[in-house]
């Protein structure tokens, strides 16, 4: 797979600045290809994973990096990301990963649920989608991207009001009634353990167990919830004293995991999640409940009684 420059007679869009492929095989640099080709923009080289920091250095305006990631590279693969991180937080360029669900743990931990948009087992509309999203802070949208950029900038803009809701809604469970709809959950003071209502595993389970139940009889999208769901594994795991890393989370979720990751990533920003680097392993971050989040998940639960609303 050798770098190579676009042919400027193809060129649709002359005044963008293009966008540079890394990829770790010869098919992920064709599934690569092919959403920038049908996105309009122009590449301006293709690299192998290893020699994608040689070329960033000699790039001059660049839109935006896509990663395509269909195998395990090492030391090569998170030196790269770790790269990119700090190029995005920095504004140099906009960054979509492309990867598969059996590598979201090592790449998440290395892009510490910064700014880059990473997408999983994604299809044409999504990986799309997310160079749209990617690179919206520049407001110069992609010619494939009237409807889906649209859809999916609203559907962010939703998802974050939701999950400003739920961060409103745990903060005053947490403190009682007196508390504003206003009141951040991160700025809570500290619950004290005495505080807390005692809640057993085994009602956390059956409250899941009741949720996944209800796709045995209706389609799953009716009931897609994957902040709630996050929540109560998250909950469940705390109570077990068990650590959940992020894919199994994502997978708690009961959604495609790209949009879970979404979710996770907004939940952290809003304070309800805290990331925790594995000690063991620095490929990998596990998820556990802010105190507050947990303080008023009990509180709930103390509050519906035996009865728990699934």
């Amino acid at each position: 797979m050798d770098a190579h420059l676009s042919n400027q007679n193809d060129l649709t869009y002359l005044d963008e600045p293009p966008v540079l492929i890394a990829a770790t095989s010869d098919a992920a640099l064709a599934r690569a290809e092919r959403t920038i080709a049908a996105t309009g923009l122009r590449v301006a080289a293709t690299v192998t994973v290893d020699k994608a920091q040689e070329r960033l250095a000699l790039q001059g305006a660049t839109k935006a990096i896509w990663v395509e990631i269909d195998r395990d590279c090492g030391g090569p693969m998170d030196d790269l990301l770790a790269r990119i991180r700090s190029d995005v937080a920095g504004g140099r360029y906009a960054a979509v990963i492309s990867i598969t669900s059996e590598l979201l743990d090592p790449v998440d931990a290395q892009l510490e649920g910064g700014a880059v948009e990473t997408i999983i087992d994604a299809d044409a509309a999504e990986r799309a989608a997310a160079l749209a999203i990617a690179t919206a802070w520049r407001d110069q949208p992609l010619r494939l991207s009237d409807v889906a950029s649209d859809k999916n900038a609203e559907r962010l803009r939703q998802l974050s009001e939701e999950v400003s809701r739920i961060a409103s809604t745990l903060a005053r469970l947490s403190t009682g009634p007196t508390t504003t709809a206003a009141t951040p959950l991160r700025a809570l003071e500290p619950v004290a353990a005495g505080d807390v209502p005692p809640l057993s595993a085994e009602t956390v389970r059956n409250v899941i167990r009741a949720r996944r139940l209800r796709a045995r009889y209706f389609s799953q999208e009716l009931f897609a919830d994957p902040a709630w769901d996050m929540l109560l594994d998250l909950l469940q795991a705390e109570i077990a004293q068990l650590r959940v890393p992020v894919s199994s989370l994502c997978i708690a979720a009961a959604v495609p995991a790209t949009t879970a990751l979404r979710w996770l990533k907004t939940m952290v920003s809003q304070g309800l999640f805290v990331r925790r680097a594995d000690p063991h392993d620095g490929r990998r971050v596990f998820v556990e409940l802010a105190p507050e989040t947990s303080h008023a998940l009990r509180r709930y639960f103390a509050e519906v009684g035996p009865v728990a609303m699934i």
